[in-house]
């Protein structure tokens, strides 16, 4: 897939971002949903869940590493779990919220709901995202916006310090 010019790209600031976050969280807050456990999908689900979990006032924030992209527009055929692996007994009758930077294909939060649900017993798993994209499998209960463009990330659009490319979504 060839890289998209930057005007058929959805930008996501540093300063948007800040009202993002904090839109997202409401979202939450208003719904009632009150999360023992904030689930945050490294790497991009990092910064989005400990702003949620700040919000929300859920000191108990947990990641999980997964692997999917590659590239711009680049995947693995299918999402994987890398180590260090979560504790699944660390979700155990927890009520999760699981959050990601953004729900594209949906492959990256089934696998986390099917871990969820299957190692951790958990009592309930809701998802909150900053992005949807149509094609998505999973409708995430909480969305900050929807859009069917790549996705400029303030801390993935610069192309790394040490070594690699840039990866963005």
């Amino acid at each position: 897939m060839s890289e998209q010019p930057a005007d058929e790209r959805e930008v996501l600031t540093w300063e948007l971002y800040g009202q993002a976050g904090r839109e997202l969280a409401r979202q939450v807050a208003d719904s009632g949903f009150r999360p023992d456990v904030v689930l945050g999908i490294a790497r991009g689900g990092l910064i989005p869940a400990g702003s949620l979990a700040y919000a929300l006032n859920c000191k108990n924030l947990l990641s999980i590493n997964v692997e999917f992209y590659t590239g711009v527009g680049e995947t693995l055929a299918e999402p994987v779990m890398l180590p260090s692996l979560l504790d699944a007994g660390d979700l155990h009758d927890a009520r999760v919220l699981v959050v990601d930077d953004v729900a594209d294909s949906g492959k990256t939060l089934t696998l986390i709901d099917a871990f969820c649900r299957d190692q951790g017993k958990v009592a309930e798993v809701r998802h909150a995202v900053l992005y949807q994209k149509p094609q998505s499998t999973i409708h995430a209960s909480y969305v900050w916006r929807r859009t069917d463009k790549w996705i400029n990330f303030p801390w993935s659009t610069e192309p790394p310090l040490v070594g690699g490319g840039v990866v963005d979504s």
